[in-house]
């Protein structure tokens, strides 16, 4: 009888790659929802936030009440060529490129269960990480530590090597009715 899962056997403690992508919102929401069940376990968890930088987003707030579990880190410098951006694109690249070697070294100190790479996809959009750099990230993933990764445009390379993949799909956005983002639903 053939096994119905080659890639991976039926052990729990096999990790996963999980990406979260699509226009439409919920990504990150989605990966937080994750640390949220994960704390319930009292797993350890490492969000690396590869965009958002200069903005203070509600979710800094949220996880340090969960700081005995979670850590979180933002290596970008914010938002790349919009709203409040005046920095130089390499400056963007380095902090990306740095971000990338940060994140293996946290995903290989054996400290945690899951690690959320939020916006990873967005940077590789952006031209801020390269398709190399993704598959060093890739390659060092231990088999049993969980990786999320977040962000529109996920290339196929990341699809392909996915145990789960969900498409957020935007159907009706407030700000196409004039609604601009909000506190504690948007940032």
């Amino acid at each position: 009888m053939s096994n119905s899962n080659d890639k991976k056997d039926n052990n729990i403690n096999n990790g996963l790659l999980i990406v979260y992508t699509g226009n439409g919102k919920g990504k990150t929401t989605a990966a937080l929802g994750m640390c949220i069940r994960a704390v319930g376990y009292n797993w350890k968890i490492c969000i690396i936030q590869f965009i958002k930088g200069s903005w203070k987003y509600g979710e800094l707030k949220g996880i340090k009440k969960l700081e005995s579990n979670v850590e979180l880190y933002t290596v970008g410098e914010g938002f790349v060529g919009i709203l409040d951006d005046n920095k130089e694109f390499e400056e963007h690249r380095k902090a990306a490129s740095d971000g990338v070697k940060f994140s293996i070294d946290k995903m290989k100190s054996g400290n945690y269960n899951l690690v959320i790479l939020d916006e990873l996809n967005v940077a590789m959009d952006l031209g801020l990480v390269t398709e190399d750099e993704l598959q060093e990230i890739l390659a060092n993933k231990p088999d049993r530590l969980h990786l999320v990764i977040t962000g529109r445009n996920a290339p196929d390379s990341l699809l392909e090597k996915a145990d789960l993949i969900t498409e957020m799909k935007e159907i009706k956005h407030p700000f196409q009715q004039g609604i601009l983002a909000q506190k504690g639903i948007d940032w």
